[in-house]
């Protein structure tokens, strides 16, 4: 007997971060007493988005560790040192997302491999979007997503602290981070 099923047709767009309208932050507890927050705003990367069936799309991401930014540029030097995030041995942190499922209607839980200072771990971002795709005043297609993770950054090998007089440590383990994307959608060829 032959097998007569059709195959199913995905409906896969290819999606690729607008770097001048993303950015990666994160904030961490400075002196156990207040937040510091930093940003990556060199980031790169591609949705893959089945619009069919959201489980189905699949989302890369790279930022350039050197292009930390947390308004001191003694402590920037410092986080890209050897000490933190050792940006001439490890110049990427990069996500590699292993599945995505949908929570609830304009919320997905996107699991994947992050790796930073060439250590990967599973992270779990809670995401909201993609948003409905809207067209800007070139033509080009657009839709955005806002993602939150927290990780310890002593998994990743952020280890260096330094003990306070008063006691405490100076800098918290958990570092919550934030991801605001825009996406452009790839143009298909024209013959």
């Amino acid at each position: 007997m032959a097998n007569t099923a059709t195959p199913v047709q995905t409906s896969t767009t290819t999606w690729y971060i607008d770097p001048a309208h993303s950015m990666a932050e994160f904030k961490v507890k400075h002196m156990m007493i207040a937040n510091v927050k930093g940003q990556f705003p060199k980031v790169s990367g591609a949705l893959f988005l089945d619009e069919s069936d959201l489980a189905n799309s699949r989302a890369e991401a790279s930022i350039e560790a050197a292009s930390i930014h947390t308004r001191d540029e003694q402590r920037d030097a410092h986080l890209k040192s050897a000490d933190f995030f050792d940006v001439e041995k490890f110049p990427t942190l990069h996500f590699k997302s292993k599945s995505i499922s949908v929570v609830r209607d304009g919320e997905l839980a996107v699991e994947g491999d992050l790796t930073i200072r060439g250590v990967t771990r599973n992270v779990r971002f809670s995401v909201e979007g993609p948003t409905p795709p809207a067209k800007d005043p070139w033509g080009n297609t657009r839709v955005a997503i806002s993602a939150t993770t927290k990780i310890n950054r002593k998994d990743f090998g952020l280890t260096w602290n330094a003990a306070l007089e008063t006691g405490g440590i100076l800098i918290g383990d958990e570092v919550t981070i934030t991801l605001d994307v825009e996406f452009v959608k790839a143009q298909l060829a024209r013959s």
